[in-house]
């Protein structure tokens, strides 16, 4: 298996595709992030993997680790479904535990009925981990809920361990809460929020914790309309064990986002990473033998009530060669081709008015072959207000927005992922990209106005 493992990664170190500045497999698949922390002043990533095919099988724990969020080291595989209980290692999430870092996981087995059970896995230096001898700590669902009981987020509330999963009941998603003095012993607390009727059939990958002082929900429901992985800001009283909702809205606009979950790193930010990439989306990195990333890390923070989103900081870390700084006037109909800037890895970031003569479209080409044949697009229609995203695969729609004066644009490409950050983090448009390695050209024009482009700044992006 290891020879496998090894062609699958000469194999892979050979695609264009690969990514610079993202999380991603040496080999095989990757999907859901898991067990996300700042452990002993490190940065611990690890990720559902299977090493030995770029198709989705028998899942590990992928483990890479870094110092500042940017440059990532693969380490040995955290976890093996090598145990009676298990087929997978599903997603999970890890605490330290007093200097033990703890990984909670759900052992998956398709074979056996309850098929999903919750175990445990220790370790004392960050590196190699051993699985509790009693494991599963929980042996089955509660009565009256599907055997889809997975994804264990663990967090400490008042001096006590709680764990929110997923589960469904009725064709309806939601959470079970449990608690635990000592990560071990379980005690379950009950179902603490489950879908309003419109929410999914399912909860997959749920994770609940303190933003400011509002309680924030993310979850990642299955067969919801129009919505891949939302926020829920809401109340939670631990003493009824009920989390009430207030309002929801999507995590992300793009067509390869999913499963995300956050920590709570030592300089006090709650950051993000999501699973780059969605099931039943093209995938053709899987021809040179790996398939699947991780998004940057965003760090979130509350506006008018709702979860915005931005790049953690340490993005600057990345920033080689300014290829293009100040402002930049767009007269109707005439393309500013951007002659300043090639490339595949580029940070953008600029600023336009959102309200101009209501007639007039905003157009960026992006990763655009000499021909202009191929491209990535995003375009503004100032009179709706809206924002939309096109390649040769996908379209995303944004909601209008007409109560800003001006409009924040930041932009991260890697090579076949791009990062769209817009009204300061408000929305959030992800999608994998797959040009040929000679599009690298940008253009910015309009259509039916003139248009004063301020604040803007071109980074070449590298490790």
């Amino acid at each position: 298996m290891e020879k496998i493992r090894r062609e699958l990664a000469e194999k892979a170190q050979n695609d264009y595709h690969r990514l610079k500045f993202h999380i991603m497999p040496e080999s095989g698949w990757l999907n859901d992030p898991n067990g996300l922390i700042q452990y002993k002043g490190k940065y611990h990533a690890f990720y559902q993997h299977h090493p030995y095919s770029p198709e989705l099988g028998p899942i590990h724990w992928g483990h890479v680790i870094s110092d500042d969020l940017v440059h990532w080291k693969y380490l040995p595989f955290a976890l093996t479904p090598d145990q009676w209980y298990e087929m997978n290692c599903f997603s999970g999430s890890a605490v330290d535990n007093n200097g033990e870092l703890t990984l909670m996981y759900t052992a998956d087995d398709e074979t056996r009925s309850p098929k999903q059970v919750q175990c445990i896995a220790f370790s004392n230096d960050g590196i190699n981990f051993t699985k509790y001898e009693n494991n599963p700590v929980i042996t089955a669902p509660p009565s009256g809920f599907s055997e889809d009981f997975r994804d264990p987020k663990v967090f400490m509330h008042n001096d006590l361990w709680y764990f929110v999963a997923g589960c469904a009941k009725d064709n309806r998603g939601g959470i079970l809460l449990y608690s635990s003095q000592d990560l071990r012993h379980w005690d379950y607390r009950g179902l603490a929020c489950k879908s309003d009727g419109t929410q999914g059939e399912m909860w997959e990958c749920p994770d609940l914790f303190k933003l400011d002082d509002t309680w924030v929900l993310v979850i990642s429901p299955v067969n919801m309309e129009d919505a891949k992985c939302i926020f829920i800001t809401g109340d939670m009283d631990f003493e009824t064990e009920v989390f009430t909702q207030k309002q929801w809205h999507k995590t992300d606009y793009g067509l390869s986002f999913y499963a995300p979950q956050t920590f709570l790193d030592e300089k006090g930010r709650r950051i993000l990473i999501g699973w780059m990439d969605m099931w039943g989306n093209e995938m053709p990195t899987q021809k040179n033998g790996w398939a699947g990333a991780l998004t940057f890390p965003r760090e979130l923070f509350l506006k008018n009530g709702e979860v915005w989103q931005q790049p953690v900081e340490e993005i600057n870390l990345l920033r080689k060669r300014k290829l293009h700084s100040g402002n930049i006037f767009l007269n109707n109909g005439k393309t500013n081709n951007l002659n300043d800037v090639r490339g595949d890895c580029i940070e953008m970031k600029f600023k336009i008015p959102a309200s101009e003569k209501c007639n007039g479209k905003l157009i960026l080409n992006l990763r655009s072959s000499e021909d202009r044949q191929e491209k990535t697009v995003l375009s503004y229609d100032f009179c709706s207000g809206s924002f939309v995203f096109t390649d040769r695969q996908a379209e995303s729609r944004l909601p209008s927005v007409k109560d800003t004066e001006t409009i924040q644009v930041h932009i991260l490409i890697d090579r076949s992922s791009v990062e769209i950050f817009l009204y300061g983090g408000k929305y959030i448009i992800t999608n994998r990209i797959y040009p040929q390695s000679a599009s690298i050209y940008y253009d910015l024009y309009t259509e039916g106005n003139d248009i004063a482009i301020s604040d803007l700044e071109i980074w070449e992006i590298d490790t």
